[in-house]
């Protein structure tokens, strides 16, 4: 059953990748599509290069990556509502990234500022979540969830004292990047995206098995063989890191990382061997359609993608828990 669902998301996305491709303002043809990529100077061609592609590419990996992140905390934490952002992630990348709006290095160092503050926001927030979560030398999952929560809580006060003492451009600015956007013209962040995301799926399988045994609990985990503390070391600076990555290069695009692992939990199963395939398709078909609808709701305007997965991603998630009980991890 698995591998036809498995297949059954594959296709998917491919057909999600067809659709983004040939979506949008300037309509193209699927037969089209071949001679347009062969001919490289034609409008069509600038299109699909210069924006349709490199969203793509964007939407399929931090879709990918952000559910992968929260299947792993979700793992680590025995709790379906543990998400990326509930750590206060996003918060410290926000942060860093108003931070940087307000004192204008954007504009002296460059637009390559806005990501590198994000993710400098978000590894301060890793590194005090890690360290303050631990308690005479060994991790403490619970602690370190208040604690990510409490950081979340700070970062937005933060942020609001920031955008409360700013001027009206920067104050548009800071909005509109903490609304997300796949609007990304460096294609060197888009391929560093791209391999962090599948790197991060293949070193999140290779720790299946210790997901599938923390799901007992991590002192049953230590029995079965498992060095739980190691493995929850290693999962949660991967993770977080993943998800530093995604806000800093994308903005912050909710509810990906909350409502893809649950769904792909209530059909498949929690047998991370599967779940983490399924969690990184599924948020990647998620996350392009979202791209298709924000480009085409709209148009020629544009919405912002995380207003497309707030909405959606919350009706589906309300719809989930209406039809079944909340499953343990």
């Amino acid at each position: 059953m698995w591998i036809g669902f498995v297949l059954l998301l594959l296709v998917l996305v491919i057909a999600a990748t067809m659709w983004s491709l040939l979506a949008g303002e300037m309509k193209i043809q699927l037969s089209q599509l071949p001679s347009i990529l062969k001919n490289k100077t034609g409008m069509e061609y600038a299109i699909l290069s210069n924006i349709r592609i490199p969203r793509l590419l964007l939407a399929f990996s931090i879709g990918g990556a952000l559910s992968i992140t929260g299947a792993i905390l979700q793992g680590i934490y025995r709790n379906p509502l543990v998400e990326p952002y509930t750590l206060g992630i996003s918060g410290g990348a926000a942060l860093g990234v108003a931070l940087v709006i307000v004192l204008g290095l954007n504009l002296k160092l460059g637009e390559f500022m806005l990501p590198v503050a994000g993710f400098a926001g978000a590894f301060v927030t890793i590194f005090l979540v890690y360290f303050l979560g631990m308690k005479r030398g060994e991790i403490n999952i619970n602690r370190m969830l208040l604690i990510g929560v409490m950081i979340s809580f700070v970062a937005s006060s933060g942020m609001m004292f920031l955008m409360s003492i700013t001027s009206a451009d920067n104050l548009h600015s800071i909005i509109f990047w903490t609304m997300g956007s796949l609007e990304e013209p460096n294609s060197s962040l888009i391929k560093t995206m791209l391999i962090a995301s599948v790197a991060g799926l293949f070193i999140a399988f290779l720790f299946a098995q210790p997901l599938n045994a923390l799901r007992l609990g991590e002192a049953k985990a230590t029995h079965l063989g498992i060095n739980a503390a190691a493995t929850i070391r290693v999962l949660f600076v991967v993770a977080s890191l993943l998800a530093g990555l995604c806000v800093a290069v994308g903005g912050i695009i909710g509810f990906v990382g909350l409502i893809i692992p649950h769904l792909m939990r209530s059909i498949i199963g929690s047998d991370y061997r599967i779940l983490l395939i399924s969690s990184f398709l599924g948020g990647s078909l998620f996350l392009i359609v979202s791209d298709v609808l924000a480009r085409t709701i709209i148009a020629p305007n544009e919405l912002p993608i995380g207003v497309i997965t707030g909405i959606v991603g919350g009706l589906v998630f309300i719809l989930v828990l209406s039809r079944s009980k909340l499953k343990t991890i």
